[in-house]
């Protein structure tokens, strides 16, 4: 989070805005707690700011305390789906900001997937089954994933119980592989999902680079630091005058790869040079 910070303040910055002198930032940490986010909800909107930054889980709270304080949200799932815009292109309300992804980079996953196992025939899906993005993100990859010779099988990433029966399905299956999608579940769960992959030397593709610095093998999925930083631009546009109405919601422009070069090789994999030559960051 702090490293989402100093993108965020050093955006400001070169905008023309430094803390403490010609704005001023106040700030809340609710750390996933939800009595704690309606508290700081209370207390920011009591403050009346002219634009309020906040990640997705606090979207939600903010829009029913008030429809007149301009939001910037970032790493938001589905903006629309959640009721935090009208539309992409057109916000209509008090909030806009920046998506997690966009439902194409799901048959990415796949692909890279396949690149790293070959020979990779089915796969396993965790997912979140009860939202838009979950059922949007898993059609995609069944959009492709016949031309790949992989036959998919979705599970839920909510509980323990769900998690393990996915990966020994897998582990069971000849030439089988995992794929975390988008889900805060999965995010939740990422030590027992990266601990049981490994057990179960089961080969797995994740969403989000933190997975893979917790032991996951890869990761492809939007650079976190990088929605914070653009953020910036949007927050000075609001305090110069614009309606966050008026502004459309972005989907991410910069991406990343991250490996494990170590979990590879407890896997007995190899990347291909293709694939460490893309890689933004390698974990030795």
């Amino acid at each position: 989070m702090q490293a989402d910070l100093t993108a965020f303040r050093e955006g400001l910055q070169k905008l023309g805005w430094t803390e403490g002198r010609n704005v001023q930032i106040d700030y809340r940490w609710s750390a996933g707690d939800a009595e704690r986010t309606r508290k700081n909800v209370a207390e920011i909107v009591a403050l009346a700011p002219d634009v309020v930054l906040a990640a997705a889980a606090a979207v939600g709270p903010l829009l029913q305390a008030s429809r007149t304080v301009p939001i910037v949200f970032v790493i938001a799932f589905d903006p629309v789906g959640d009721g935090f815009v009208d539309s992409l292109a057109h916000p209509g309300g008090n909030a806009t900001g920046f998506t997690l992804f966009e439902y194409g980079v799901s048959g990415k996953w796949l692909e890279l997937l396949k690149e790293i196992a070959p020979s990779t025939t089915h796969a396993a899906i965790f997912r979140d089954p009860a939202t838009t993005y979950g059922i949007g993100q898993l059609a995609a990859m069944q959009a492709v994933a016949p031309s790949m010779g992989v036959e998919l099988k979705a599970f839920s990433a909510d509980n323990a119980e769900e998690i393990e029966r996915g990966i020994t399905f897998v582990a069971r299956t000849s030439n089988g592989g995992l794929i975390v999608t988008t889900s805060p579940p999965a995010a939740v769960q990422r030590d027992l999902i990266v601990k049981l992959a490994a057990v179960h030397k089961v080969p797995a593709v994740y969403f989000v680079r933190y997975f893979v610095t917790a032991g996951g093998l890869i990761s492809y999925g939007p650079d976190f630091v990088d929605q914070f930083r653009q953020a910036a631009s949007y927050v000075d546009r609001i305090l110069r005058g614009e309606k966050p109405a008026d502004l459309p919601v972005q989907t991410p422009t910069k991406y990343e790869l991250a490996v494990n070069l170590k979990t590879a090789k407890a896997l007995g994999l190899a990347f291909p040079s293709s694939v460490l030559a893309r890689a933004d960051k390698v974990i030795e």
